[in-house]
């Protein structure tokens, strides 16, 4: 606790909580943007790192039911296609070690970028695919409607009975003690930073796993020798401190992991993470989009620098 009270401190001192304001979830495309106000960005990828991407799924074996299959999915759109080689799923669930067969969860899905290919995956290995939202108020007719939308686009057979649950700052626990084998999630560290919510999201993750369970984490990455907003207003997180947070709640991590890392980004743009694409914000959010602000810098630039974390319940426990 001393280590993580000690960069929170610091980074408190540092910044001004209450003038950036910090970024609801349903600012942050990743988290739960409607696919319409996301940009199509894979033309800024090289050709070298295409063909990569390319080879990679060659390798890997297309036979039902196997990871491969699920990202290669016909029922897949082609823009979701056109992000993988920035968000690299086949390598980063490979990396998670999940075990379809199991329960798994993802936190905060969105649009379900990732589900697309989760919840088929596992529902074809007889595992539960659960997908955990944010709280919703009553009257929030735009986040109720967006969630039905979610739920009606994954609820066909090819995915499965899809199981919803809720996390947020005030929701109790997701699910029952010790009964999920596995968590990921997307880009999601910097919302529950916003929402003062971050340090009880690590700690209602590991009272849900089994014994033995893992966490897999990726999340737009902030360097370490820049200055933490406590709130993390521009979507940006130091790896230390994610790390920090997680081992202050009982996980132990297993391994980092560079598979969704971008050393062309700075992670110091004019509207935070959300520069960068897919979100490609011109202005202030909720301000008129700027036809005369120069997107090409941040369109070279791709998607942004993300760690990408693996941690484990003791199996002790």
């Amino acid at each position: 606790m001393q280590r993580l009270t000690a960069l929170l401190t610091a980074a408190s001192a540092c910044a001004v909580l209450a003038a950036c304001g910090a970024p609801s979830q349903e600012e942050d495309a990743d988290a739960s943007m409607p696919a319409a106000e996301m940009t199509d960005e894979a033309s800024s990828l090289t050709d070298d790192e295409i063909a990569n991407e390319a080879e990679m799924m060659e390798d890997a074996s297309a036979e039902s039911g196997t990871l491969a299959w699920a990202v290669e999915g016909e029922w897949r759109s082609e823009e979701e296609r056109a992000r993988d080689p920035y968000r690299h799923p086949y390598e980063t669930l490979e990396f998670f070690g999940i075990d379809p067969s199991g329960r798994i969860m993802e936190i905060w899905p969105g649009g379900g970028w990732y589900t697309d290919i989760l919840a088929p995956w596992i529902n074809a290995n007889g595992g539960e695919y659960i997908a955990v939202w944010s709280d919703i108020a009553p009257d929030n007719q735009r986040a109720l409607n967006f969630r039905q939308s979610f739920e009606d686009k994954f609820g066909g057979p090819l995915y499965g009975d899809v199981t919803m649950a809720t996390f947020d700052s005030e929701t109790g626990p997701i699910a029952e003690p010790g009964s999920v084998d596995a968590i990921v999630t997307f880009r999601n560290t910097h919302s529950w930073m916003g929402r003062g919510a971050a340090e009880k999201a690590f700690s209602d993750f590991y009272d849900v796993l089994a014994p033995g369970g893992v966490l897999g984490l990726v999340q737009h990455r902030l360097p370490a020798d820049r200055v933490q907003d406590p709130r993390a207003s521009t979507g940006y997180v130091q790896q230390d401190l994610v790390i920090s947070m997680a081992e202050e709640a009982g996980f132990e991590l297993v391994e980092a992991s560079e598979i969704n890392a971008n050393p062309a980004d700075t992670a110091d743009h004019p509207f935070g993470v959300w520069t960068l694409p897919p979100v490609s914000r011109t202005s202030d959010f909720g301000e008129p989009a700027d036809p005369e602000f120069d997107r090409a810098p941040y369109d070279a630039i791709g998607e942004s620098d993300r760690m990408t974390l693996l941690f484990r319940k003791p199996a002790g426990e």
